[in-house]
């Protein structure tokens, strides 16, 4: 199960560096488009029509954050209860958290553009508490000092 946990927790580090590409591609793609002529107004946000290729990016974003990480997160969170790993339920408690704030930043950044910046920014915690939780088993198996092994035998 440390296993799974482990993979889950760099999964979720994995998908937050999508994250961050997809997104930049969309919006260097949409800064060409618009470069080119392209006009980005409520029309074009209506539209069924992909008004650029790289538009791709901003619903792999839209996926992944709203759907696949929370998941994953859960997922996370779950095989931490069954790990025995030291700090691994807080290290994991803690992913949930950040993936709960990421969300409702994401969401409440379309209102209020101060939040889109703290979006991130949360983004590199949640990154990083990610990464924290993947490398418990690792500090465990570090910190575990060698158990002295008791002799077994008869005096002569």
């Amino acid at each position: 199960m440390k296993l799974v946990y482990k993979i889950l927790a760099y999964l979720v580090a994995v998908e937050v560096a999508v994250q961050a590409s997809m997104v930049v591609l969309a919006d260097a793609g949409l800064g060409k488009w618009v470069e080119q002529g392209g006009v980005l107004d409520k029309a074009a946000m209506e539209s069924d029509a992909s008004p650029f290729p790289e538009v791709v990016g901003f619903m792999v974003h839209g996926i992944n954050g709203m759907m696949i990480i929370p998941v994953i997160a859960l997922l996370l969170l779950i095989s931490s209860f069954f790990t025995r790993l030291p700090g691994a339920v807080k290290a994991a408690g803690l992913v949930v958290l950040l993936v709960v704030v990421q969300v409702s930043l994401g969401l409440l950044g379309h209102e209020i553009s101060a939040l889109g910046a703290l979006h991130g920014v949360n983004a590199l915690l949640l990154f990083s508490a990610a990464v924290y939780a993947a490398r418990r088993g690792r500090a465990a198996a570090v910190s575990a000092p060698a158990q002295p092994q008791a002799r077994v035998g008869t005096a002569g």
